[in-house]
């Protein structure tokens, strides 16, 4: 049969199946393209949800805090960054006074030719202050007590918190943990700081059984989240949703919560796709750039598909990993699961109240591992880098295919070509 592309780098990995392998590929629905862009967020920030047109938000504001995420998300700032800060000077409010805050958690900050690729309008950089969050900073967050439910402190970046005007920007796609992203989720753990986001990626956290793609129902992480951006008070949000173009196909300004929740009710019908059986062989990718541009954030691909993955079958990722495994923090948490074994480091982890950094992503890791086998195809990674994977290193995806194919005696193949951004649940009324 002729390749099936799924989403590699900046480009596409064309896999090619065996011969008598018959595949089930599991993409989003098409989505119309939206004709004029730049229309469509002019006319969500003119129809807020829950609030007044920005225009009229913006008048009378001493200062403002835009945030956005950061470089791992594709989110289409271009689009909406200089309408917004036109709007802000039109009222009245100093250029000065405007601060773009790119929220990184606990990644790395964006620079240079990266943060210009980030904002994507050299206007917006020559305008008014851009600067990256720096969790680590004691004195660049402010403490607001602790969430009354589940004790989380809620440490908060100061720019935002004084700002006059605060509003939260982002993507809004399925999350393996949150169930979804954006909203809430830029504010925390956005640019919340470190003891915040160590919190709240605990095993407490993330073995609860609500953590997980898709679902905000009794989702402990979305609790908090919401609880936090509550505690901080008036907060407006424009979430964005794009399709396999990485073209916006979806728009939503208002109150921070209720524009999310829209918009999380748009992406459900495109992103979660009922599957009517589990698959032995299935083949992903991590969606291409900029989210595979580091194993850390692979994982995410490993996990989304997870309820459609036979026991004992086998789960073929693609991450062209170009900036190698991620942090130093992560290569360590690894280094930890190769050496102690799976359920070892299982059992250290759920003694600590305050995860180490990045090791939650180790421990998402092992979600799939307790399930099946699982291979990495990734063109980007050294050999010290490639021993603390933790997984199967495969030099080709074809032939990994092929040889789970075998192994397994079943010929059925799931391919989701854009990975995480696609989740698949199985349902055996879709047959």
């Amino acid at each position: 049969m002729s390749a099936i592309d799924i989403s590699y780098g900046k480009g596409s990995l064309p896999v090619r199946l065996p011969s008598q392998a018959r595949p089930t590929i599991i993409r989003k629905p098409h989505l119309p393209k939206i004709a004029d862009p730049r229309a469509a967020i002019r006319q969500a920030l003119d129809h807020p949800m829950g609030a007044r047109p920005f225009k009229e938000l913006a008048r009378g504001r001493r200062s403002a805090c835009i945030l956005i995420c950061d470089i791992t998300r594709p989110v289409p700032n271009h689009l909406f960054l200089r309408p917004m800060i036109e709007d802000l000077l039109a009222a009245g409010m100093p250029a000065g006074q405007i601060c773009v805050l790119v929220a990184t958690g606990l990644h790395r900050p964006n620079e240079g030719a990266e943060l210009a690729e980030l904002i994507g309008d050299p206007w917006v950089l020559s305008t008014v202050r851009v600067e990256n969050h720096f969790a680590r900073n004691d004195a660049d967050c402010i403490d607001l007590g602790r969430t009354a439910t589940r004790d989380t402190p809620i440490k908060i970046n100061r720019r935002f918190i004084e700002a006059d005007l605060k509003i939260a920007t982002g993507l809004v796609e399925p999350h393996f943990m949150a169930g979804y992203s954006g909203g809430r989720k830029v504010v925390a753990p956005g640019i919340a700081h470190a003891e915040t986001i160590r919190t709240f990626h605990n095993a407490r956290f993330m073995e609860d059984p609500f953590a997980r793609s898709c679902n905000l129902a009794g989702n402990p992480l979305h609790e908090e989240q919401l609880e936090i951006v509550r505690t901080i008070g008036e907060i407006y949000g424009l979430n964005t949703v794009i399709d396999e173009a990485r073209d916006l196909a979806h728009v939503t300004f208002g109150e921070i919560i209720q524009s999310h929740l829209a918009a999380v009710e748009f992406v459900r019908k495109i992103t979660e796709i009922r599957v009517p059986r589990k698959f032995k062989t299935i083949v992903t990718s991590a969606a291409g750039y900029p989210l595979d541009k580091t194993y850390y954030q692979t994982v995410k691909g490993m996990v989304t598909p997870i309820d459609i993955l036979e026991h004992g079958g086998t789960l073929i990722i693609a991450s062209e990993c170009s900036e190698g495994i991620g942090s130093p923090e992560f290569h360590a948490s690894q280094a930890r699961l190769v050496s102690m074994g799976p359920d070892a480091f299982l059992q250290m982890i759920q003694r600590k109240s305050l995860a180490d950094v990045d090791e939650w992503q180790t421990e998402m890791q092992l979600k799939p591992m307790r399930i099946g086998r699982v291979q990495l195809y990734a063109s980007g990674l050294s050999a010290d880098e490639r021993r603390v994977v933790g997984v199967d290193v495969v030099s080709s995806v074809d032939q990994a295919v092929s040889e789970s194919v075998a192994r397994s005696g079943d010929d059925e193949v799931a391919v989701i070509p854009e990975g995480p951004y696609v989740v698949p649940f199985f349902d055996a009324a879709a047959r």
